[in-house]
């Protein structure tokens, strides 16, 4: 398969993945509602970062054999479970937040270095990544490519993940959607702390083999 050939299908592969609900949408959604569009963008960044740390075990030819061990899988899982617990934990803790508190917590508390952080331990940790990554590099990847096409289809990867979810940040935070949440951003910050916590317990549950 040549480069424009496998960019094709890596493009329509990839952007499913993404678009597909899951851990990296909801903490999106929830960095993006409850403290702005700047933590959005970064919680992006850090997802899209995140994806290079499996691109580069995948090409290394690691993918296969984590998505063959048990043991290998079932320390993701434990790892990649508490970190969607804790997360979700510290929704369920939100309270209710005046304007003037919300913009003071977010400017203190949620640095870039922070919302790329989080974002990028999310996608890092997720324990379906091996198994996707395999199927991915069965279709179109194999480790005998040459290494400037593994870079380019690893950062085009990177870069439809970056780009899917800087517009999920966009349109939810346009104005209509941000002065609505205003009225109850507590209690949907509380129900997508819920929804991580399921993702969680489901991933964590999850037989390996």
């Amino acid at each position: 398969m040549d480069l424009l050939q496998g960019l094709i299908v890596i493009t329509s592969i990839h952007l499913l993945a993404a678009a597909s609900p899951g851990p990296d949408f909801v903490l999106v959604s929830q960095q993006t509602l409850s403290n702005g569009k700047k933590a959005g963008l970064m919680c992006s960044i850090g997802i899209a970062l995140g994806l290079a740390i499996h691109i580069v075990y995948s090409s290394l030819g690691l993918a296969t054999v984590i998505a063959n061990s048990a043991n290998a899988l079932w320390v993701i899982k434990i790892l990649g479970g508490g970190y969607l617990l804790y997360l979700g934990v510290q929704g369920l803790r939100s309270r209710p937040t005046s304007g003037q508190e919300l913009v003071a917590q977010t400017a203190v508390k949620y640095s870039a270095r922070k919302g790329i952080g989080v974002g990028f331990l999310c996608n890092a940790l997720n324990p379906k990544a091996p198994i996707y990554f395999v199927s991915l590099f069965t279709v179109v990847l194999s480790p005998d490519m040459p290494l400037y096409q593994l870079a380019i289809y690893g950062g085009w990867m990177m870069l439809i993940q970056l780009a899917w979810f800087s517009t999920v940040v966009m349109l939810l935070s346009r104005p209509a959607v941000n002065a609505q949440f205003k009225k109850c951003g507590h209690w949907l910050e509380r129900i997508l702390g819920g929804a991580m916590i399921a993702l969680g317990l489901k991933v964590i549950a999850t037989r390996t083999g």
